[in-house]
């Protein structure tokens, strides 16, 4: 299959020496490859890492292999050696047969192994001439590869080798995620965004182990999902956004693409419909559904609050039993978000009965559902989810109900709110938070019992910004936080620590062309390969 899988000494020599031979314009530039794994910068910071000093030569001399008849795993390989071919320029061949000039492998394995039965749970081992990625899953295998990606430099170490040579340091690392859901949420009702930015959005995401992507689709300013039986929706409703900008809608083909693409990258698409508030675009689409005694007109504002649902209605749960079925069917997992908060206009005993009704529909279309804190004042069972947000009242009232929480506290995880008063963009209605506030919190320190907390989700809300690069300014390099503290154990979580390795994901989030904000509580590591010369390459 492969020629050998040893590496001749004087030939790993030549690779240690190349360590050190870097010219001082390249130490400038850029660090110089480590042969220590532990000193690798990694996001989220692995659960238990053993550095054995020295490194796999990652070449053209390199090929993959995976499990035969295990479900995903070539696809698996298959991702990995495209995203090595967009870093490295390397096309690495994965399960070929017969190949003779192999010298070194990557072999992604199923393993059935009970200290990575975890679904996401994996084994990595770097060795001089393999390495090997252990999971049980393919979902855990994905994971794997995302640590092997930041496990290889920037540059190719090729001062003394025939050929260049990316030098990925030995050594074990031990993974599972802290928490099963780690999300962020993204506003496109407010503000739409296109499919490919949505995509985008996924990659960078699905880079930091992040799983869960929650779209939010509807509020006062838009309705941005195809609705077959309810044609006005997107004709009417998704006509305007914040601002008077022409809004947008996704077809339903568009939103499968979405959650095809995602689904790629082993994460969750969870669609939002809010109500019984946030609903003026419904309403102004279909004015028999409004229930706050005034004539719907397209909202471009920013106010909230004012809209709401008629709760007595029948018309109006025929209308949401089409919503939620039509929706559900094309959303393969498990969750429908039915938004529920800041429904200032509902008489708290409508709210009650109208959450209590949807419940059921959601159920009836085989999703368990989730709603912001305030769904939890209603009779809703422990099946469905609190996304706590504002009020932690609500949240001990989940608690008490036996429900799973999503930590998501405005205060400290709101992607939406402004760095510090020189923002460019974002709102600051519950706090600013600067990088080092967004990263040094607990979300077990709030008094939720650990087996209630379901996981963690940033979200993102849109009033204020309208493109990609200014969702990427808000999200980034908070995100990368976030994912951290969703992913990591609370004792592999430091601040100092974590802004040095920060810092270190700045040259590949110029490869991507990240708009980030450049956070001066952080030392950005300094790249010459930006997205401008990978364009010229």
């Amino acid at each position: 299959m492969f020629k050998t899988l040893c590496i001749r000494s004087l030939f790993f020599a030549a690779i240690t020496l190349a360590f050190i031979a870097c010219s001082e314009e390249k130490k400038e530039r850029i660090a110089m490859p480590t042969t220590d794994l532990s000193k690798v910068s990694l996001i989220p910071k692995p659960l238990k890492t053993t550095p054995t000093n020295s490194a796999f030569a990652l070449d053209q001399f390199t090929a993959i292999y995976t499990s035969k008849n295990a479900t995903g795993f070539e696809e698996v390989g298959t991702f990995l050696a495209d995203k090595l071919k967009s870093k490295t320029n390397l096309t690495i061949p994965v399960n070929s047969e017969g190949a003779n000039t192999i010298e070194r492998i990557i072999y992604i394995n199923q393993s059935d192994s009970i200290d990575i039965e975890a679904p996401e749970a994996y084994q990595l081992y770097i060795n001089q001439d393999s390495i090997i990625i252990n999971a049980n899953t393919a979902e855990g295998a994905f994971r794997g590869i995302q640590t092997l990606r930041q496990l290889v430099p920037i540059e190719s170490n090729d001062t003394l080798a025939l050929q260049k040579i990316w030098p990925v340091p030995s050594g074990k690392i031990v993974d599972n995620p802290n928490f099963g859901y780690r999300g962020s949420m993204l506003d496109v009702a407010r503000h739409f965004f296109s499919v490919d930015d949505v995509k985008k959005y996924i990659d960078l995401l699905a880079y930091y182990k992040i799983n869960v992507l929650h779209l939010h689709l509807s509020d006062d300013q838009g309705w941005r999902i195809e609705i077959k039986s309810w044609p006005k929706l997107t004709e009417v409703g998704g006509s305007t956004e914040v601002g008077g900008e022409s809004g947008g809608f996704y077809t339903q083909e568009d939103y499968k693409e979405i959650v095809r693409y995602a689904a790629e990258r082993y994460m969750t698409i969870i669609p939002e419909i809010d109500m019984p508030g946030h609903t003026n675009a419904a309403s102004v689409s279909y004015p028999f559904l409004n229930g706050n005694g005034k004539t719907p007109k397209l909202y471009e504002g920013m106010r909230v609050g004012f809209s709401t649902f008629d709760t007595h209605k029948d018309t109006v749960y025929t209308f949401i039993d089409d919503v939620v079925r039509e929706i559900s069917a094309i959303t393969p997992g498990p969750y429908f978000h039915v938004g529920g908060d800041e429904s200032h206009v509902t008489k708290k005993s409508d709210y009650i009965y109208f959450i209590n009704k949807v419940e059921k529909i959601v159920q009836k279309h085989g999703k368990r559902m989730i709603g912001w804190d305030e769904v939890a004042i209603a009779d809703v069972d422990s099946t469905s989810i609190s996304q706590w947000w504002a009020s932690e009242e609500n949240a001990k009232k989940a608690v008490d109900k036996g429900m799973k929480i999503i930590i998501s506290p405005a205060k400290k995880a709101y992607l939406d709110m402004e760095y510090d008063t020189l923002s460019k963009f974002g709102l600051h209605w519950a706090a600013y938070i600067p990088v080092d506030t967004a990263y040094v919190w607990t979300p077990e320190e709030y008094g939720i019992p650990v087996e209630n907390i379901l996981g963690v989700e940033a979200p993102l809300w849109s009033e204020t910004i309208s493109n990609i690069d200014e969702l990427e300014y808000l999200a980034f390099p908070r995100i990368i936080g976030y994912s951290e503290l969703s992913w990591s154990i609370k004792e592999n979580r430091n601040w100092e620590d974590y802004k040095i390795r920060l810092a270190d994901q700045a040259p590949f989030l110029d490869r991507m062309d990240v708009k980030y904000y450049p956070s001066p509580l952080i030392d950005w590591k300094k790249s010459d390969f930006t997205y401008e010369t990978i364009k010229k390459d």
